[in-house]
């Protein structure tokens, strides 16, 4: 058994997570994204943006792994249109003890150099 794994009574086991945050993020009200894959267009809302990824609030989310292009506008002057390709790298489905939405937690792959800036300036309140 590693040491992310914890065995319940009932013999089932689960993997413990820590927090691998490195960068930080600010809660969005609202940030509508729109998702385009092999499988499909899909539109979603991020809870939270940081200069390296967001999470996105959806009751679909795509597969652990599966890599996509979001595009959404920085809800921020000057409103930058922003595309970038991105992997899954975690999901959570929805569950009413826990709490939480529904969604994925996505990782950009290649977001350009001044609009991961903007957005790291906006968390540290430098801008807006």
């Amino acid at each position: 058994m590693s040491e992310k794994e914890k065995f319940t009574p009932e013999g089932e086991h689960s993997l413990l997570r820590p927090n691998r945050r490195t960068d930080l993020r600010l809660d969005l009200l609202v940030l509508e994204v729109k998702g385009v894959s092999e499988s499909g267009v899909f539109f979603g809302y991020a809870k939270n943006l940081s200069g390296t990824g967001m999470f996105v609030a959806t009751v679909n989310p795509r597969a652990v792994g599966e890599n996509f292009t979001v595009s959404f506008t920085l809800p921020f002057e000057p409103f930058v249109a922003v595309s970038s390709l991105c992997r899954v790298a975690w999901t959570r489905e929805f569950d009413p003890e826990k709490g939480g939405s529904p969604g994925m937690g996505l990782k950009f792959l290649d977001m350009d150099y001044k609009a991961k800036s903007a957005i790291e300036r906006w968390i540290a309140g430098e801008d807006g």
